[in-house]
């Protein structure tokens, strides 16, 4: 940060080579570019230093019954946006509207191996703003079984012909 009236020092400044993300970016953090559409962030109302959740909406089938359907979680809470990507589009009518294609969020070393292994999984992701008051919120629940394969709460990963089920495990 520079304040007003504070002198111009080159330890404030960035350096040749280096880019403005990289100097803004928490040591030990990670920024990782999630695509989004207006119908998948909000209605385009996330802006940067908001926070998010991210949900995945995957196919799913059912074991017994065959029957196919989708499953939704979130599988981050509580996550920084540094960027969202803004480009000047005209709508039906000829008004100028910004929409943005691509989130950049600030994450763990952990959470953007989540977020990689979810875009391959997913049929889509979204986001989710938060207010404000729940920034505070301390969130340890994170989706590492989709990196460990380990499962959660009792199920099992099947990998058939490449499509990624959970199934309950029987007792």
């Amino acid at each position: 940060p520079m304040y007003s009236g504070e002198p111009l020092r080159r330890a404030k400044l960035i350096g040749e080579g280096q880019s403005f993300m990289s100097s803004i970016l928490p040591s030990g953090m990670r920024a990782v570019a999630v695509q989004i559409a207006a119908d998948t962030s909000a209605g385009g109302f996330i802006l940067p230093n908001d926070f998010v959740d991210v949900i995945m909406t995957r196919r799913s089938t059912d074991d017994t019954t065959g029957a196919a359907g989708f499953v939704t979680e979130t599988i981050l809470q509580n996550i920084r946006v540094l960027a969202i990507d803004q480009a000047i589009q005209e709508d039906e009518e000829g008004r100028r509207v910004r929409v943005g294609d691509t989130a950049t969020l600030e994450l763990t070393p952990q959470q953007a191996e989540i977020i990689t292994v979810a875009q391959q999984m997913a049929d889509r992701l979204a986001l989710s703003l938060r207010s404000i008051v729940d920034t505070q919120e301390v969130v340890d629940d994170q989706a590492n079984y989709l990196v460990s394969g380990q499962g959660r709460r009792g199920t099992v990963r099947v990998i058939r012909s490449g499509e990624v089920t959970e199934v309950g495990a029987r007792k």
